[in-house]
């Protein structure tokens, strides 16, 4: 039996920014340094993004219409962490419908015949959560099996392939619907210092749902399957990325160390990985590379000299959408499906047999999974 990446589909809040706008947002709140408010143009002008997306008007830097943050710009009393969770519990459940309605579509599937239902979130919680309201709104079965997985950061959504695979490979009936959905720019903070403004300037919010299902080989042929995942921990870089919840909101940590950290420990970790599965770099027809950040996929193109058009769909999702967290390198992979099926259609493609896409997240973790034309 095969995991069979059916179909995945994407979905951004309506508030989109351009990346001047969110310099301008952070320029005009009055309790940043001079050396600081120095330093934005240019972060934000080098990040590689040119648009994000929010669930909340304020970054457009109107004040009457703020719904975060008080109509001022010291941007206080900063909002509380329950002020922050209410929104998320409001405009998360929307995003993750609207991706869910998508993929669903995409397919020859009715919402009854999902039998699995994977959520995956770390910007906010409630209890009913998300499952639930995916459950009603998209008129699955009552008697679903649901996963929640939280609090795991950019990497999550592989944990939840990770188990979308293992329950195909369990159930030769299984039909999984895997969403993520992060509200990261909910948890913005206005901290003085280089590491916080670093981070207000690529994160983003959106959501992303992915259809696998488990299929024999008669009707998986020709189709792009999803072969295995793989982890690795980075021993003693807990202080390199962490993310906590304080209150007023949930707060992260990023080292400027990450993208070095993690190209010295990915080409042994490839190494193995493909040595498993008897591959090797040569046998990779794509890559979809997390954009964690620009340097991220610029230290990984450099490490194992890939092409241009290698890395294009990273650098694009990052271009027009930062780095949503854990639903970012579903967006990257939509692409490259689609360019898989539109090669099936047209008997064209002969390339597409192998690729990986690899995340990275606090841990130090180092997140991949291989795919292969069936």
């Amino acid at each position: 039996m095969y995991t069979v990446l059916e179909a995945i589909a994407t979905a951004n809040p309506p508030y989109k920014r351009t990346q001047t706008e969110a310099a301008d947002f952070m320029l005009q709140t009055e309790s940043l340094s001079a050396a600081i408010r120095k330093r934005i143009p240019a972060i934000y002008a080098n990040s590689g993004i040119d648009y994000r997306y929010s669930c909340i008007p304020d970054y457009g830097g109107d004040l009457q219409n703020f719904e975060l943050y008080p109509p001022n710009w010291e941007l206080k009393p900063t909002p509380t962490t329950f002020s922050r969770n209410q929104i998320y519990a409001t405009y998360a459940p929307k995003l993750a419908i609207q991706a869910a309605e998508q993929a669903i579509a995409q397919t020859k599937l009715t919402a009854q015949e999902i039998t699995h239902l994977i959520v995956v979130s770390c910007t906010g919680f409630s209890a009913p959560g998300i499952d639930m309201h995916l459950i009603k709104q998209l008129g699955l079965p009552y008697t679903i099996a649901r996963t929640m997985i939280g609090f795991m950061g950019c990497h999550a959504a592989f944990n939840g392939l990770k188990a979308a695979h293992a329950i195909c490979q369990s159930d030769r009936h299984a039909k999984v619907l895997l969403v993520c959905v992060e509200l990261c720019s909910l948890h913005f903070q206005v901290a003085d210092t280089l590491e916080n403004t670093i981070i207000n300037a690529i994160f983003a919010d959106g959501a992303a749902a992915a259809i696998l299902a488990s299929h024999p080989f008669a009707e998986a042929e020709g189709k792009l399957a999803y072969t295995d995942g793989c982890s690795l921990l980075i021993e003693n870089t807990e202080e390199l990325m962490n993310w906590t919840i304080g209150d007023t909101g949930f707060l992260m940590g990023l080292s400027p160390k990450v993208p070095e950290v993690v190209a010295a420990y990915l080409p042994n970790y490839l190494q193995t990985f493909l040595n498993k599965h008897h591959l090797t770099q040569n046998n990779l027809d794509f890559w979809a590379i997390h954009p964690g950040g620009r340097k991220i996929i610029e230290q990984i193109q450099s490490i194992f000299a890939l092409s241009d058009r290698m890395v294009a769909d990273s650098y694009n999702v990052l271009r027009q959408y930062g780095n949503m967290s854990s639903p970012t390198v579903l967006f990257i992979l939509k692409e490259i499906l689609a360019k898989h099926q539109a090669g099936i259609s047209d008997r064209s493609n002969s390339t597409f047999h192998h690729g990986i896409a690899l995340a990275f997240g606090p841990g130090l973790s180092i997140e991949g999974c291989l795919f292969q034309k069936v």
